[in-house]
This record gives C-alpha cells, sequence and structure tokens, in this order.
C-alpha cells in the first residue's frame, strides 16, 4: 500500500543521511595490515545486522506472530499443518522484507560510496601490476599496501599506484554496490508479481481487502484505547471515590495508608484464573477490596 511505500522511502532515506553522517564523523581507517579488513567489514555489517534487528523489532507482526504461537500452534492437526505453515512462512517474508529495506540501503550506500571497502581489501590487490614492485618482502608490501587508504603515509613513488589501486577499489565497491540495488529491486518485483499471480482474489477484491484490514486495525485501536480508558476510570473511581474530569463531585475518597502500599511498586501482569489477569497493582487492589474508608464532603465551589 501506499503508506508502507512511504514508510519504506523514509526509512531509506533516514538510513542514506545517518550513513552520510556516521561516515563523517567516525570513520576513520587504521591504515594497518589485519586491522583494515576487521575495521572496513564492522563498519560495513555491524551496522547492518543492527538495522536489521532493530526493523524485526519494530514491527508489530513481528510481536503478533511470537506471542500468538500457542494460538497458532496449539490446535494444529494434520489436515491445516501445510496451511499453518504456510501462512508463517507468508507473515516471516513480509516482516522480514520490511526489515530489510535499512541494512539494505546502507549496504548500497557505503558500497557505492567505496571509502569503507578500499580500507577493508587495500592490503590484498596485487600491487605488481601497476608498475611498482618494489624489492621488499611479501609482509612489506602488505604493510605499504595497507597505507593507501591514507594518502599521506603513502611513499612517494607510490603515489600514482596507489591512485589507480583507489580507483580499482572504487570501481569494485560501487559496482557491488548497484548491483545489490538491481538484485534487490527485480527481487522485489517477481514477489510482487508472483503474490498477485497466486492470490485468490482479483485486483479490486484485494484492494476492498487492504482498506478492510487498515480500517478494522484503526478502529480496534480506537476501541481498545477507549475501553481501556473506561475500564481503568471504573478503578481510579474506586480508589479515589470521583471519576477524573468529573463535575460537581460531592465527596472524595482518602485512601489508607494500607491501601497507598498496595498499589506502589512494581507490579507483573498476574495471572486471577483460566481466563483473566490483573493488569496492575490498581487493578489488583480493585478487584480484591471493598471501596470502604474514609470519604470527605467537600463543596461544589472551592
Amino acid at each position: 500500500g501506499k503508506e508502507v511505500v512511504i514508510a519504506n522511502a523514509i526509512i531509506a532515506i533516514l538510513t542514506i543521511g545517518g550513513q552520510q553522517l556516521f561516515s563523517f564523523f567516525t570513520f576513520s581507517c587504521p591504515c594497518h595490515v589485519g586491522q583494515n579488513l576487521i575495521y572496513g567489514l564492522a563498519f560495513l555489517g555491524v551496522p547492518a545486522l543492527i538495522l536489521l534487528i532493530v526493523g524485526y523489532a519494530l514491527n508489530n507482526q513481528t510481536w503478533r506472530l511470537v506471542m500468538g504461537k500457542r494460538s497458532h500452534f496449539g490446535k494444529v492437526t494434520s489436515s491445516n499443518w501445510l496451511l499453518k505453515c504456510k501462512l508463517v512462512c507468508f507473515v516471516l517474508c513480509s516482516i522480514t522484507g520490511r526489515a530489510l529495506v535499512a541494512p539494505v540501503t546502507w549496504l548500497a550506500v557505503t558500497l557505492i560510496n567505496g571509502s569503507y571497502y578500499i580500507c577493508a581489501v587495500s592490503e590484498y590487490v596485487p600491487v605488481y601490476y601497476y608498475g611498482a614492485a618494489p624489492n621488499v618482502s611479501a609482509s612489506e608490501r602488505s604493510r605499504i599496501l595497507a597505507t593507501f587508504p591514507c594518502s599521506q603515509l603513502v611513499p612517494p613513488e607510490l603515489t600514482r599506484a596507489r591512485d589507480e589501486v583507489i580507483l580499482l577499489l572504487r570501481y569494485q565497491s560501487q559496482v557491488a554496490g548497484w548491483l545489490l540495488i538491481a538484485v534487490v529491486v527485480i527481487t522485489v518485483f517477481l514477489s510482487y508479481c508472483l503474490a498477485s499471480c497466486f492470490s485468490p482474489l482479483s485486483f479490486l477484491h484485494f484492494r476492498y481487502w487492504s482498506s478492510y484490514v487498515h480500517n478494522e486495525q484503526e478502529l480496534f485501536d480506537e476501541a481498545t484505547d477507549q475501553h481501556s480508558r473506561l475500564y481503568a476510570m471504573q478503578n481510579v473511581r474506586k480508589f479515589f471515590g470521583f471519576f477524573p474530569g468529573s463535575e460537581n463531585v460531592k465527596e472524595i475518597r482518602i485512601p489508607s495508608l494500607k491501601e497507598w502500599q498496595a498499589i506502589s511498586g512494581l507490579a507483573f501482569l498476574k495471572r486471577v484464573d483460566e481466563e483473566h489477569y490483573d493488569y496492575s497493582l490498581l487493578h489488583d487492589w480493585a478487584l480484591k477490596e471493598r471501596a470502604s474508608g474514609k470519604y470527605l464532603r467537600i463543596d461544589e465551589d472551592p
């Protein structure tokens, strides 16, 4: 839908901006043998991995799938087991597709930029291809190659070779970045085509179903907010003796020290019976205790 496309576009733009700021303020190649590869790959892979995990965590479908595992598989029979597996696979693919937007954008932008790739693989380039083959050992050659990302550390006689190597590595990095973008775009397009081909709904019916699911979720969220507010209001009224925002309040209830202690502190979701839970300490108090105690009459006009 349009909202998904807009959300993905915003995520991609924020990722690009974050990558540019991240590179400008934090990236500095060590230009040392053995450290370049680790440093470059860390800047390439670790942020992408973090963005992938965040993408999974911020998707409501992830938690709906994880928290609904009992309802999905608790009463699965042999007749509908395959259908359940297909449903779970479909949801996982959908979640993964949304979660991959930010990490793929990060990898593509960093590869097109080329700095991380140049830092990571510079010491593995065969420098003798560029007319600069100093009569040195292999370890010394690796040390010299590792300094290529840092122009100030390169000997003057290797400046031309260094420039050619940097151009080659930048070319390789940018080609890899554009290939990654092309593969992702083709994969997404083919996925949508296959999903549309195997969909049991017609085009207009599918649009109606999408609109229904969206509206149902919005109405459910509104009802959830209102229902929970009304339910909480009953418990608050029992504790204080009036509704928040009530007019013409005649009296208020003075909670006792014991009651204050009962609703204070840390609380976990507590199971009351097979079908119900206590959501908070105040909820638990309201279900167990009678609203007796001291009441104080007040004037209508303060």
